[in-house]
C-alpha cells in the first residue's frame, strides 16, 4: 500500500476538516436563510391580510377595486374572495377567475388562518404562497385569500447556492494549500536532519544533526538524536582506539619473537643460548596467548555470547585455588598472599570469578607493594570479595578509569585488559566491581548475590 507523505497528509486531513466544517456552517446558514424567507414572507401576507380584510368586508366592496391601490399591488401579489364550500366570489385579474383553495382548504380556513404553497399559482406560472383567513360581510363568513410569489426568495436562494458552491471549494483548496505550505514548513528542519543524517559517516569529524531555533518537539528530537548521535561517537571512538591499541600489544610481542628468532638463526649458537632464546620465545607466545584470550573474552562480552554457568561457588575455594597459583610469584618478590578464613557461598560462574580473582591478585602484586590479602564480607545480601594491598594506591587520576580498556598503571609493562576483563565478568554474571584507596594501600571488590550456606552443604 502507498503511504502519502506526512505533509500531504497532513494538508489533506485539514483540508477534508475544512470541507466538512464549511458544508455544516453553509448547510445551516441556508437553511435559516430559506426559513427567514418564508417567514418574512408570511408575515407580509399576514400584514396584507389584515390591511384588506376592512375594505373587503364592506358591502359592496370588491377586490377589482383594489388592485393597485397598495392593498393589492400588480403584479406578483394576488387576493381572491371564497365561500366556505371554495366558490370563487371575486378575484384579483390576474388569477383569470380560477379558484385558490379546494373546498376542502376553504373549509379548514373558515375555522382559522392557514397557509398553503403552491408549486405555480394561476396566471403567474411561478411557485406561489397563499394565506387564507376568515372573514365576515353582512353577516355571512367568507375567506380571504391572499398570495405572493416566492419567486423572490428562491432565486435568493438559488443565488446563495451558486455563490456556496464556489466558494466552498476554493475556501478548501486555500485550506489545502495553507496546511500544505505550513506542513513543509514545519517539517523543513526534519528534512535537513534527514539529509544531514544521510550524509553522515563514521569519519565525519561533526557527527551531529542540524537544530531548528527554539525548543519545540522537533528540536527536542533532533537533541536527543544527538545525544545518541554523541554517543555512538564516543563508542566508534573507543572501538578504533581499542582496534589501534590492540594492534599495537600483538605487535610487540611478535617484533620481539621474531627478533629472537632472528637472532638465534644469524650465527651459530650454544645449546644454552639456544635454550635462551626458545625460552623468550615462550614467554613472548604465551603473552601473545592470554591477549587473544583477554580480546576474545571482551569481544563476545561486548556481543552478549559470553557464556555463563552460574553455579553455588564458595569463596573459600576460589581464594585457596588463586593463592596457590600465585605462590612462587609472591615468593620469588618477598611478597605473601594471605586468605582470609570465610564460609560465604556466592551464585557466579565459578571459572569467570576464579579469572577475575586472579587478574586483581596479579595487578596488586604487579602494581601494589606488601602483603596482598584475600577477604569476603557480607553486605545486605551480597557478598563482597575484596583483594586489597599495602601499596601507594591507585591515586585520584587513575582510580576512576582503571578499570577502561588499555588503561596502564605507571610503568606498566602489560597490556592493561586484566581489570578491564574483571568488570565484563562481574556485569556477565549479574554483580558489580570497583576500586578504592585505603589507609595504607588500595581494594579492589566485587559483588555477587549470596547463597545461603546452609543451602549449599552439598557444594
Amino acid at each position: 500500500m502507498i503511504r502519502l507523505p506526512i505533509r500531504l497528509r497532513l494538508a489533506l486531513f485539514f483540508a477534508a476538516g475544512a470541507a466538512v466544517l464549511l458544508t455544516a456552517v453553509a448547510g445551516f446558514g441556508y437553511l435559516r436563510l430559506s426559513s427567514g424567507l418564508s417567514q418574512d414572507l408570511d408575515r407580509e401576507l399576514r400584514q396584507r391580510a389584515q390591511d384588506l380584510i376592512v375594505p373587503v368586508g364592506r358591502p359592496g366592496a370588491s377586490l377589482k377595486d383594489l388592485a393597485g391601490t397598495g392593498f393589492i399591488e400588480r403584479g406578483e401579489s394576488f387576493a381572491e374572495v371564497v365561500s366556505p364550500s371554495g366558490r370563487l366570489l371575486e378575484a384579483t385579474a390576474t388569477l383569470d377567475g380560477r379558484p385558490l383553495l379546494s373546498p376542502a382548504e376553504a373549509g379548514r380556513a373558515t375555522e382559522g388562518t392557514i397557509t398553503l404553497d403552491r408549486s405555480n399559482a394561476p396566471g403567474l406560472d411561478e411557485p406561489a404562497r397563499l394565506l387564507a383567513t376568515p372573514f365576515t360581510r353582512q353577516g355571512r363568513t367568507l375567506v380571504l385569500v391572499v398570495g405572493d410569489t416566492r419567486e423572490n426568495g428562491l432565486e435568493t436562494l438559488r443565488r446563495v447556492r451558486a455563490q456556496l458552491l464556489v466558494a466552498i471549494p476554493l475556501l478548501v483548496l486555500l485550506t489545502f494549500l495553507g496546511a500544505y505550505a505550513a506542513a513543509g514548513a514545519a517539517l523543513r528542519p526534519v528534512e535537513a536532519m534527514r539529509r544531514r543524517a544521510l550524509a553522515l559517516t563514521a569519519s565525519d569529524p561533526a557527527l551531529r544533526l542540524p537544530l531548528p531555533a527554539g525548543d519545540d518537539e522537533i528540536t527536542r528530537l533532533g537533541n536527543t538524536l544527538n545525544d545518541l548521535l554523541g554517543r555512538v561517537e564516543t563508542t566508534l571512538e573507543r572501538e578504533r582506539s581499542f582496534v589501534a591499541t590492540a594492534s599495537h600489544e600483538l605487535r610487540t610481542p611478535l617484533a620481539l619473537l621474531r627478533t629472537e628468532l632472528e637472532l638465534a638463526l644469524r650465527r651459530p649458537r650454544s645449546a644454552e643460548e639456544l635454550v635462551d632464546a626458545i625460552r623468550s620465545a615462550q614467554a613472548e607466545v604465551d603473552r601473545l596467548e592470554r591477549l587473544a584470550e583477554d580480546l576474545l573474552l571482551l569481544a563476545q562480552a561486548g556481543e552478549g555470547r559470553l557464556p555463563v554457568q552460574a553455579e553455588a561457588v564458595r569463596v573459600a575455594e576460589v581464594f585457596t585455588s588463586v593463592a596457590a597459583r600465585f605462590a612462587n610469584v609472591a615468593a620469588t618478590s618477598g611478597r605473601d598472599v594471605e586468605v582470609a578464613p570465610t564460609d560465604t557461598v556466592v551464585r557466579a560462574d565459578r571459572r569467570h570469578l576464579e579469572q577475575a580473582v586472579t587478574n586483581l591478585v596479579d595487578n596488586a602484586l604487579a602494581h601494589g607493594g606488601g602483603v596482598v590479602r584475600l577477604a569476603a564480607r557480607r553486605l545486605d545480601g551480597l557478598v563482597e570479595v575484596v583483594v586489597s594491598d599495602q601499596g601507594d594506591g591507585f591515586g585520584p587520576d587513575l582510580l576512576d578509569r582503571a578499570m577502561e580498556r588499555f588503561v596502564r598503571h605507571r610503568n606498566s609493562s602489560g597490556a592493561g585488559l586484566g581489570l578491564a576483563i574483571v568488570v565484563t565478568v562481574a556485569e556477565a554474571n549479574g554483580g558489580t566491581t570497583g576500586l578504592r584507596d585505603v589507609d595504607g594501600g588500595a581494594e579492589a571488590w566485587l559483588r555477587f548475590p549470596e547463597v545461603p550456606v546452609a543451602a549449599v552443604q552439598s557444594v
